[in-house]
């Protein structure tokens, strides 16, 4: 390597090296259920520099960024050998997402990339880019991942008119992967956001979905659906069953999906999933939570009112502002809950809880009434009650 190229190299790897050692710290903020971070876990800067640079100094003299990396976003997780492993989506400067694993061994600070990103069969000609990967490990002993597969619109001539569908995966060490057939559900045309729950269902697999009429409008979509199915690997869903539903002015007015892959607990399955509303300046991405019967998952069992994450300060600000979006959460055996989260598709980040705070939030938390009048009523309630304790105590 010439001196130019080996010392920007040098230059750069520590600088690197120095970013995945910094220690992450908890702010200042709270509200009784999450502890947010200082810093996020993965932003476009962790990617090797052997992923994007030509090394060799004859074929890159300058040193110049060949395969440039513009966003690190939205990863599934999972916990597995020790580690607290990633499956993220990277999106290039040439806008094509693919997934990579990245593994650390306290799951808020540390994180690296394996040697190679993941490499899907490309068994799917027609798909052009793929993200957004679940990861669920099931009781029939396979890891699966689910993520979105998008492809143009064969029926369009408008370059912008998109298909989603829902890809499916399996895997037992994050390695290597067989690609299944994609999710066909009957009755709608498209489908994002689909995670596969981690037990059989009445001997079948069972899927939430988001039923949808095109790639970005869910239509006449109503909510976050529930479809079981008999082989995973020819996928086909005749009904869905719509769970957690949008309503009009509520943080799902625009669209709803399922988030990180619901968390078994002894209360019932607990949902982390996001909602959209239209604001004056674009969508806003919050995240929500419900909760599902353990019998019958397709039955909403506790569902309250409003947001319990939304993005905050420099979260707001990235390729799509004022969003923040979950698909992957880990829960370690003594009720410890990771949450990673993306800020505006643009980085990763970490918020900790433990299930027993998420339980009480969602059973003690009271449902939104859906109307400014009735939202007055209910806080005023919490204030009686509060002031009326106050006086107890003196």
């Amino acid at each position: 390597m010439n001196n130019y190229a080996a010392a920007r190299y040098r230059t750069e790897l520590e600088l690197q090296e120095r970013l995945i050692g910094r220690k992450n710290k908890k702010t200042d903020f709270y509200n009784g259920l999450f502890d947010r971070y200082e810093n996020p876990v993965l932003t476009r800067d962790y990617i090797p520099l052997q992923w994007r640079y030509d090394l060799n100094p004859e074929t890159n003299p300058l040193f110049i960024e060949r395969l440039g990396v513009n966003s690190v976003l939205n990863a599934g997780a999972i916990y597995m050998d020790g580690k607290y492993c990633l499956v993220a989506r990277v999106e290039g400067n040439d806008r094509k997402s693919f997934f990579a694993v990245c593994e650390s061994r306290n799951g808020i600070d540390g994180f690296r990339f394996r040697d190679y990103p993941v490499v899907l069969p490309d068994t799917c000609p027609e798909e052009t880019n793929c993200y957004d990967m679940r990861l669920t490990r099931h009781e029939d002993g396979w890891i699966y991942g689910v993520f979105c597969s998008e492809s143009h619109d064969p029926e369009s001539n408008n370059l912008s008119d998109a298909v989603a569908a829902a890809g499916i995966v399996r895997t037992k060490d994050l390695e290597h992967w067989d690609r299944l057939d994609n999710l066909i559900t009957l009755n709608s045309p498209q489908q994002r956001n689909v995670v596969l729950l981690p037990e059989f269902v009445n001997g079948k697999y069972a899927f939430y979905t988001r039923p949808m009429d095109d790639f970005i409008d869910t239509g006449s979509g109503g909510g976050i659906g529930f479809g079981l199915c008999d082989d995973i690997t020819h996928a086909v869903i005749d009904k869905e069953i719509i769970t957690s539903r949008r309503g009009y002015h509520r943080i799902t007015e625009v669209k709803n999906g399922a988030g990180a892959v619901p968390i078994k607990t002894d209360r019932g399955w607990l949902h982390i999933a996001h909602g959209v509303r239209n604001t004056a300046a674009g969508l806003r991405y919050v995240l929500y939570m419900f909760v599902t019967d353990l019998k019958d998952p397709s039955k909403v069992i506790a569902e309250p009112s409003g947001m319990i994450l939304g993005p905050r300060g420099e979260e707001r600000v990235g390729d799509v502002s004022n969003v923040v979006f979950t698909n992957g959460a880990i829960v370690r055996e003594n009720g410890d809950v990771y949450l990673y989260y993306a800020s505006s598709d643009t980085r990763i980040h970490v918020a900790t809880s433990t299930v027993e705070r998420l339980l009480d939030f969602a059973f003690n938390t009271p449902e939104d009434p859906g109307r400014s009048a009735d939202c007055v009523r209910q806080r005023c309630r919490l204030i009686d009650s509060n002031l009326e304790y106050i006086k107890s105590l003196n």
